[in-house]
């Protein structure tokens, strides 16, 4: 009974028409974001505790070399390389704009299907309901998680300073908590204003701590950073802190710094022209993970030895982040503030975005048909009401935290979420091939699609093989720790599951729904590719569109390469 209640479409047999059964396309989303709110997701969406606090244990676990090769992986896979090439042929549309990996995957799938809940409800039409409700339910879980989490989060590192440490922490998670909710009132509007300003400021404070790091670097500041530093931190203590031990122990933390990516395929059914403003929003990925990251991420390991002793510290505030401990070792008063207060704003901007994600993925399961009805129930605002009062009834789990065994319970929900973005991102690779085969065996052309992937299939079979490199590398460390396993096997197993949870619990809800389905995986002839499809222009505007470019002086040319489409 546990099994049919947690996959209610599999408690009654289907034909394999019923399974081929369109997915809802969303028709009472609101429109309401813009571009610029787009271009924001994409760019600042993410950035967060992954990059402002995490990156320094990160630091300390691999090294500077290590945690460069770490990042650089897990992003070339959900980067692209942008490379538009109209057709030459003027009876022939032009090609569409070309991309590659996770990101553009995901571009190519939300501007065709722009479909509520986005590639986690195309999972259902693309493979089959069993795989379709697994993959859901795991990423709908995950924001459900997330809220409390961030919450604790931000409690913490108002801490920071000193007044407000005085504070009893439940008091800052009402206080955020509260202001979340406020916000959710302005429902798709609301998430966006503040996701734009919000990244606005974490883009800037990201652009000034590179500038200043540079000039601590080259010897422009105080006590440490009086003389030239150059590459003195990588020659003592070293690049590497661990060797292959150490990189392979923070593949899951960078996978953790670039969650929410996939954020903008979900937004994009909500922008009154997804064929225009998505593909600019998916080019800006290319500028967050060279930009933001890489040079960041440089940066840090450049100013900072992986053993020095905050850093050892393994703390989760503010005062083990990175950004904060260079600033105070450059005797820059005042900026360490700012820092903080940037932290603060992106952990709530994280909250209210698991806010916006979950209750989208809650009420596309409840149209699909895998949660109570009522759950899909949007007000004329366009909100998603009950699904949104869902997430946000996960929130007081926050409030855990202050009791004697909350340290123990908040682990166990942090190891749920340690590869459900993996997960995830594995789901939208095999959408992505999934689709083209049903393309091109049911008599298309890649030519036909407003955008696409220029390395087609290839490009998200290796996103699949990294993927699976970063969960091998989990369970290698899950199995063997740093610093070594625990002595007692209780321990060791309670270290492996804190470690890899989020793998057998996905595994269960695949397995159940199969188990309880009995079928295969949708053959690619049965793939509804026409239900939901969005077609953008004609042949005469299609023509229109490629003399239009062929014609741009080569500077408007150089700009939609880089920033546009």
């Amino acid at each position: 009974m546990l099994c049919v209640s947690l996959f209610p479409p599999f408690s009654s047999p289907r034909d394999e028409a019923d399974d081929a059964e369109p997915v809802p396309v969303g028709a009472n989303s609101q429109q309401r974001m813009k571009p610029r709110h787009l271009q924001m997701i994409a760019v600042g969406g993410s950035i967060g505790t992954g990059l402002f606090i995490a990156s320094g244990q990160a630091l300390k676990q691999a090294g500077p070399l290590g945690v460069l090769i770490a990042w650089v992986i897990v992003g070339v896979m959900l980067l692209k390389c942008v490379a538009s090439h109209p057709s030459n042929d003027s009876n022939r549309s032009p090609a569409p704009p070309r991309t590659r990996s996770i990101t553009q995957a995901l571009g190519e799938l939300a501007i065709v299907f722009p479909v509520s809940g986005g590639w986690s409800v195309l999972a259902v039409r693309f493979v089959d309901r069993s795989f379709g409700a697994a993959v859901s339910y795991n990423y709908a879980a995950l924001w459900c998680v997330v809220l409390p989490l961030e919450l604790t989060a931000a409690a913490i590192a108002v801490q920071y300073w000193e007044a407000a440490a005085k504070v009893p922490v439940a008091v800052w998670i009402t206080v955020f908590y509260v202001a979340i909710i406020i916000l959710n009132v302005f429902g798709t509007l609301g998430y966006a204003e503040e996701e734009f300003w919000a990244s606005l400021l974490k883009l800037g404070v990201v652009v000034v701590f590179i500038i200043i790091g540079i000039v601590l670097n080259c010897g422009g500041g105080k006590n440490d950073y009086s003389t030239y530093v150059g590459g003195r931190y990588w020659r003592d203590p070293g690049p590497l802190a661990d060797g292959f031990h150490g990189v392979a122990a923070v593949f899951v933390t960078a996978a953790f710094s670039f969650a929410g990516t996939e954020l903008v395929g979900l937004a994009a059914t909500e922008t009154k022209d997804p064929r225009r403003s998505l593909p600019s929003a998916i080019k800006s990925t290319f500028w967050r993970v060279t930009v933001i990251y890489v040079c960041t991420l440089l940066i840090i390991g450049l100013n900072l030895p992986y053993d020095n002793p905050r850093l050892l510290g393994g703390g989760s505030d503010a005062g083990a982040s990175p950004f904060v401990i260079m600033v105070e070792r450059a005797g820059l008063k005042g900026l360490d503030h700012l820092i903080n207060v940037t932290i603060c704003i992106s952990v709530m901007s994280v909250g209210l975005a698991s806010c916006y994600a979950g209750s989208r993925i809650i009420c596309a399961l409840a149209e699909t048909g895998f949660l109570p009805r009522q759950l899909a129930y949007v007000d004329k605002s366009g909100r998603p009401l009950y699904a949104t009062l869902f997430v946000l009834a996960c929130g007081p789990i926050a409030y855990v935290n202050c009791s004697s065994s909350g340290e123990t319970v908040f682990n166990w929900l942090k190891a749920l979420t340690g590869l459900s973005t993996l997960f995830g991102w594995g789901a939208i690779c095999i959408c992505h091939i999934r689709f083209r085969r049903a393309w091109k065996v049911q008599g298309h052309h890649v030519d036909e699609l407003p955008f696409r992937a220029a390395a087609g299939e290839y490009g998200s079979y290796f996103g699949l093989l990294v993927i699976a490199l970063v969960f091998i590398a989990q369970f290698y460390i899950a199995l063997w720790p740093l610093g070594g396993p625990a002595s007692n096997p209780a321990d060791r197993v309670q270290d492996f599951f804190l470690s890899y949870l989020a793998a057998p619990v996905f595994l269960f809800f695949l397995i159940t729904g199969y188990a309880i389905n009995r079928t295969w995986p949708l053959r690619a002839s049965e793939i509804d590719i026409d239900t939901g499809r969005k077609t953008f222009y004609t042949a005469e505007e299609m023509n229109a569109w490629r003399r239009e470019r062929r014609n741009a002086p080569w500077h408007i040319r150089l700009f939609r390469m880089l920033f546009t489409y």
